[in-house]
């Protein structure tokens, strides 16, 4: 029953959204057009609900000539390739804005596990083994405000768990809100490697808090 009402609510909350950011997405969308060549937006090919494709939409943050089908974090040198705007619409997390349309047409909710590359086929097993792979992916989750980028693909799979075991309107309430928190202290954002590893166990205890 509840998952009917969430997608009320990621109807009803992106669609507001939209309205009400259209301003601040011209100011960004300028921004980037000033900065470097090429489109504003970047286009992706993400795994959504039942491990089904679609293309996740966000601010461009990388010159033209970056690889587009890797992972940030298993970039070499990935500074080389982000713009000077794109460190600031990285650190702030304003690049993901775009993804309320994703929201907005059902490839993804406001809170859920974030949705995998179609090649990082380590974190779709793992995911498969907690049924993370069964909801839509979200602009944020259980795994973001616990670690991020931090995250080793076993812990992030298990946290992603968490959610699905424990969905509700509380915990999803729970979710947007610590990560509101978490982007304005810019926690767990680690370009070209992982950072500490956060233990499952403590995590998992601070779910039921």
């Amino acid at each position: 029953m509840y998952l009917i009402v969430k997608r009320l609510i990621d109807i009803i909350v992106s669609l507001v959204g939209l309205v009400l950011l259209s301003p601040l997405f011209l100011i960004l969308i300028i921004a980037i057009k000033l900065d470097s060549k090429g489109s504003c937006l970047f286009k992706q090919k993400r795994v959504g609900r039942y491990k089904t494709h679609f293309n996740i939409l966000k601010f461009r943050t990388m010159k033209i000539d970056a690889p587009k089908e890797t992972p940030t974090h298993l970039l070499k040198d990935p500074d080389q390739y982000i713009t000077k705007v794109g460190k600031f619409l990285r650190k702030t997390s304003l690049d993901e804005l775009p993804q309320i349309w994703n929201i907005f047409v059902g490839d993804m909710s406001m809170i859920g596990p974030r949705p995998a590359l179609w090649n990082q086929y380590d974190l779709i097993v793992e995911r498969d083994k907690y049924g993370a792979n069964e909801v839509l992916p979200g602009l944020t989750g259980w795994a973001q405000i616990n670690g991020r980028d931090e995250l080793p693909i076993e812990v992030k799979a298990k946290l992603d768990g968490v959610y699905v075991k424990n969905i509700s309107f509380w915990m999803d309430i729970k979710c947007f809100f610590l990560t509101i928190v978490s982007v304005m202290k810019n926690d767990g954002v680690v370009e070209g490697g992982t950072g500490a590893i956060k233990k499952v166990s403590n995590i998992e205890n601070n779910s039921s808090s």
